[in-house]
């Protein structure tokens, strides 16, 4: 037996369905039985429909959050690649870094993660401290020109 509640123009109703065959069901609604001829077998999902984006094919858009140095980078905004805990910073602000060198060490996923300059430059500002909890996508460092 399964129960439901409409909203038909405004209109509450509360229907129970009471017994299902292949041809016929017996409905209560809103107190009232009804027996229905079923004209179609309704659509039954039982595993989730999956929706892919479509696909990037610029290459510079497709850039991973958590995409190490290697690749030449857009910015000199250093984002955090996954959710954790800032454990180490091994730079300051004023320092000079070169693309690849570590700027911090965070533990993601019970993983101590070497967090890497992706763009040659200094550094114009640290956005978290040691000990601080951060998001994935929060702003780490910033590098200047």
């Amino acid at each position: 037996m399964k129960k439901y509640k409409y909203m038909i123009n405004g209109n509450p109703y509360d229907v129970v369905v009471k017994q299902l065959t292949d041809e016929k069901a017996m409905v209560e609604v809103n107190g009232s039985e009804y027996q229905v001829n079923i004209i179609e077998e309704p659509r039954q999902h039982k595993t989730p429909q999956l929706i892919r984006p479509k696909a990037i094919h610029d290459t510079e858009k497709a850039i991973s959050k958590t995409q190490s140095g290697s690749r030449k980078a857009t910015s000199g905004l250093i984002k955090a690649p996954l959710p954790g805990l800032i454990l180490e910073i091994l730079v300051k602000e004023g320092d000079e870094v070169k693309v690849g060198q570590k700027l911090m060490k965070m533990e993601a996923m019970k993983m101590e993660n070497d967090i890497q300059a992706t763009r040659a430059g200094k550094i114009s500002s640290i956005k978290v401290d040691v000990g601080d909890s951060v998001l994935e996508g929060d702003l780490l460092v910033e590098i200047g020109g």
